[in-house]
């Protein structure tokens, strides 16, 4: 069955969720949605490329991810679709594909410029990731586009003496997922001791669950995304830890 999926910054309290919905279900009754977040705040782009980025290869090769973040943030107002590992993005031309994945962007087309519209979510995106959910190339929907805006990613900096990397994301819970990735630290940790300073506070042990440390305590894992994740149990690290998203979490090592 095809797969749509929907990331958006509308929120609920409005229509705009379900009015997006029923159009793609006026053009194919049968499609499948799946809602992946429409809590992304406000035309934060690199929010919405990291929630759809966690979520994205857990669904089978061929789904089609709509992306609603910033759709009214170009002043040309193009529109594109683009292939990553086998899935297919349709959104604003704002940047935001080019963050979602350490893979490249792929076989990019230009499904709409210029369009006079205050929903293109509804008016441009439906048809087309309907189109590519019953099979349609991206050749089909589109014309090849060369431009695609990009954005650098925030890079990790690794050494045999330490690993520095940011916040990349704070999520419901206000723990703090980071761009450090495990792989990185398993070769680099090798029989070595280590320090991860994180703002004011130094810890010395990765856990492998929340359910590790006491409540209130700090905890440090290597998450499902393999990335390090740090929280408070029961609590909001991002306040208590006085973190915010960029902020720097360093893993130092001992000779």
């Amino acid at each position: 069955m095809a797969i749509v999926t929907l990331t958006s910054d509308f929120g609920h309290r409005d229509a705009y969720v379900a009015i997006l919905k029923a159009t793609l279900l006026r053009h194919d009754p049968a499609i499948n949605i799946i809602d992946v977040s429409h809590e992304i705040e406000p035309s934060n782009v690199a929010q919405g490329a990291y929630v759809i980025g966690s979520a994205y290869a857990n669904f089978p090769e061929k789904t089609v991810h709509l992306i609603a973040v910033d759709s009214l943030g170009t002043t040309d107002n193009k529109f594109i679709a683009a292939e990553i590992e086998g899935h297919f993005f349709i959104g604003a031309d704002n940047g935001l594909l080019s963050l979602i994945s350490e893979w490249e962007v792929e076989n990019v087309v230009l499904i709409s410029e210029k369009a006079k519209t205050s929903f293109p979510a509804k008016d441009i995106l439906a048809e087309a990731a309907i189109k590519l959910a019953n099979g349609a190339e991206l050749k089909k929907i589109g014309s090849a586009y060369l431009e695609m805006k990009k954005f650098l990613k925030r890079s990790v900096k690794a050494n045999k003496q330490e690993i520095i990397g940011h916040v990349a994301h704070i999520d419901h819970y206000g723990n703090l997922m980071t761009n450090i990735l495990f792989r990185d630290f398993e070769i680099l940790s090798k029989n070595k001791k280590y320090t991860i300073a994180i703002g004011k506070e130094n810890v010395d042990e990765i856990n492998y669950s929340p359910s590790d440390v006491e409540a209130g305590d700090c905890f440090v894992i290597f998450n499902h995304m393999g990335v390090l994740e740090i929280g408070i149990k029961n609590g909001n690290a991002s306040q208590l830890l006085g973190l915010q998203f960029d902020s720097v979490v360093r893993i130092k090592f001992e000779e």
